[in-house]
């Protein structure tokens, strides 16, 4: 898609460059279109290193090529981050004063904005009216939340993550294809605790299945991501049930799958765990030089999963494994597909500078016979994107 940013003259103009590069790394073509007054919070070389493209900013550039239309006609999306107060106060009246007030006007795409501003003037009664407005002609509001904003002040204002915007954004142009299905994911990495300060684990960050979610939901899903200790932070549009431990994932598993009609087995799970729990911090003064623990089989979840399906319900598994051979991976992917009763298995390849805790991901989907269905290589999202299209 052809999307432009607006930004506009807030301090939470640095936060933008987290928008703009999420658009990018989702594959979407992004261009910036910036007030003077955005420039002096963020510069121009950061914004068109991150969005690869020129950033444009004066109503009289490109007169030749009628830029102040062409920008907003060629656009599929418009995003405003930050909107400041006198920005929504613009937009609400129509004006064309500046570059962006132009695009937008010019534009028939969808326009998502994301206000931000002290909860004084967030509150203040013209501001309420022309947010307001902008609802009643069809923009989309993300936000603002509370908390830190300039100074010492706190409260209503701040400007979204960058995340739940784009989130909101994608939402807004994303085909609704998969309306009132309810979907179950899994993300992140169990845990298993030695005593407690220590704990077995893995390298999990729960970006893929974060992504998962977010695509969903932005295609009509009811979401319920069920997250083991996530290190990326799930939009509040999610509901969120967060877990540690491999018997408490399965807890809530069990608990939610039985009414969805997708399952995803997003998350890295545990295959052991300790057969005890030091109750204290284990010590290596009373240890030794060696430590011997025991392990014991933690339950399968996707196998169980799998066996307890109702009629209809599509299960699908992940399997990340270090093997780089193609085919031998493809043969790993058979082998466990077959074992665990899924109707898809999404196959990765990790390591220590693949797959886990990255923002890329390449993966090989098979079916319950062993056929691949579908290959999907770049971003999390775009991966996800390509998960939900086999499913759709």
């Amino acid at each position: 898609m052809n999307i432009v940013v607006g930004i506009t003259g807030g301090i939470a103009a640095y936060k933008a460059v987290g928008v703009v590069r999420a658009f990018v790394l989702a594959g979407h073509n992004v261009q910036v279109v910036a007030t003077e007054n955005a420039l002096k919070f963020v510069g121009r070389p950061t914004l068109e290193a991150i969005s690869r493209n020129v950033v444009h900013t004066d109503l009289y550039e490109g007169v030749a090529e009628v830029r102040h239309v062409a920008i907003g006609q060629a656009a599929d999306l418009i995003v405003v981050a930050p909107a400041t107060a006198d920005s929504v106060a613009k937009f609400a009246g129509g004006f064309a004063s500046d570059l962006l007030g132009n695009t937008i006007l010019a534009s028939t795409a969808p326009v998502v904005i994301a206000p931000a501003m002290h909860t004084e003037m967030w509150q203040n009664p013209a501001t309420v009216a022309n947010i307001a407005t902008l609802r009643e002609r069809g923009y989309t509001i993300v936000g603002p939340a509370s908390g830190q904003l300039t100074g010492s002040d706190s409260g209503a204002g701040r400007m979204s993550e960058p995340d739940e915007i784009v989130a909101a954004a994608l939402g807004v142009v994303a085909p609704k294809d998969l309306a009132g299905r309810r979907f179950v994911i899994t993300a992140g990495g169990t845990r298993e605790p030695l005593d407690p300060v220590r704990y077995i684990g893995n390298r999990s960050s729960g970006k893929q299945g974060v992504a998962l979610a977010l695509a969903a939901a932005a295609r009509g899903a009811h979401v319920t991501l069920i997250g083991a200790n996530l290190e990326v932070k799930a939009p509040g549009s999610i509901a969120v049930i967060h877990v540690g431990t491999t018997l408490e994932l399965a807890d809530a598993v069990a608990e939610a799958a039985p009414g969805a009609d997708v399952v995803i087995m997003a998350a890295a799970v545990a295959d052991y765990r300790p057969e005890s729990v030091a109750e204290g911090k284990i010590k290596k003064e009373t240890q030794g030089d060696t430590l011997q623990l025991t392990l014991v089989k933690n339950p399968d979840i996707l196998q169980g999963v799998s066996a307890a399906r109702r009629p209809g319900q599509v299960i699908v598994g992940f399997a990340a494994e270090t093997e780089t051979d193609r085919e031998k991976l493809l043969a790993l992917g058979r082998a466990k597909i077959a074992r665990k009763g899924a109707d898809l298995l999404v196959v990765n390849t990790v390591g220590w500078t693949e797959g886990f805790a990255t923002d890329g991901n390449t993966v090989v989907v098979v079916d319950a016979a062993g056929d691949i269905v579908g290959e999907a290589t770049g971003t999390k999202a775009s991966v996800a994107g390509r998960i939900l299209d086999l499913l759709s």
